[in-house]
């Protein structure tokens, strides 16, 4: 079942507060794992689901810094996860799948913005690489726990970014074109909402169903790539002027993964917790997601092309 790209006008908005978006569900026996669920709103995510009686798994890149972070936090678990390292994806996989649980909630959160030209192993810039390529890889490989699960959602972390750049299927790896960070960037979230329509058109009939979620604008460590007079002028803009808190900014996540409101429901763009409203290509409003990323053939088209590039398949589940 297609689920149409429009707000269901759900009743919550732009200040709702992640505890506010999970209201008084319980996920007492719910695995979760969030990526990058060590600071920012993916700290805040973390302290949600565990808060509501989950477990879950944060895969970090920095475990010294994760550890410090999520000390005395019950039910949460630390592991050692590095999006932009194939090999790592697979081991950190491995360590779960032989643990025989299922997986009922997988937040794709961690990202990286605005980065200088980096390039991965595969001759992908780093913001590819991490934001969309290393979540296809490690959803790939939890596909069977996914399965297990038998109702399961996925969430991935997108963003207002994505007006910037759909995906250029000519020129992915910036060869041929200059590099500019924040077309990578936007390339590189248009990715993650095109991953999470093509998923749920596979995912429906195991139970599993795929979201992509805009935090909204909020102040992370997400800057932490870009200069300090770069930040000072972004957060000078007079849309920047009402920017979210993190409780704030994990709302919609938590909400496409926990919320009853999207039972039956999957595959579209959400923001201040509601199913954005589908805009033109054209359009300058502030709110809205743009055609490029949420087209069903560029969807199919990049996870063909995603398969190949990290030689990641979920195999004949489908």
């Amino acid at each position: 079942m297609t689920t149409k790209q429009a707000p269901i006008h759900s009743g919550f908005g732009a200040k709702t507060t992640a505890r506010e978006a999970l209201g008084t569900r319980r996920l007492d026996g719910a695995i979760a794992i969030v990526t990058g669920g060590y600071a920012g709103i993916g700290l805040e995510t973390t302290r949600v689901l565990a808060g509501a009686g989950a477990t879950v798994i944060v895969p970090a890149r920095t475990p010294e810094k994760a550890r410090a972070a999520l000390a005395g936090m019950a039910r949460v678990e630390l592991e050692a996860l590095d999006l932009s390292e194939p090999a790592t994806i697979d081991a950190f996989a491995a360590r779960f799948l032989a643990s025989g649980r299922p997986l009922h909630i997988l937040v794709n959160n961690a990202g990286i913005m605005a980065t200088p030209l980096t390039r991965d192993r595969r001759g992908f810039d780093i913001q590819f690489a991490t934001n969309h390529l290393g979540h296809f890889q490690l959803t790939a490989k939890l596909w069977p726990a996914l399965r297990k699960a038998n109702g399961a959602r996925v969430v991935a972390l997108t963003s207002r970014g994505h007006v910037r750049s759909g995906v250029d299927f000519e020129d992915p790896k910036f060869e041929h074109r200059p590099y500019d960070k924040w077309v990578a960037y936007g390339q590189s979230k248009t990715a993650n909402a095109l991953f999470a329509v093509a998923l749920d058109a596979r995912g429906e009939a195991h139970g599993v169903r795929a979201f992509s979620a805009h935090p909204g604008g909020i102040v992370t460590e997400l800057m932490r790539s870009m200069p300090a007079g770069e930040v000072h002028a972004i957060l000078a803009e007079p849309r920047n002027q009402d920017l979210k808190t993190v409780a704030q900014g994990a709302a919609t996540s938590i909400w496409c993964a926990t919320s009853s409101q999207l039972e039956g429901m999957g595959g579209v763009y959400c923001e201040d917790v509601d199913v954005s409203e589908a805009v033109p290509a054209d359009s300058t409003a502030p709110r809205g997601v743009r055609p490029w990323a949420t087209d069903k053939s560029f969807a199919e088209r990049l996870w063909s092309k995603s398969e190949e590039w990290t030689g990641a398949q979920f195999g004949d589940a489908f």
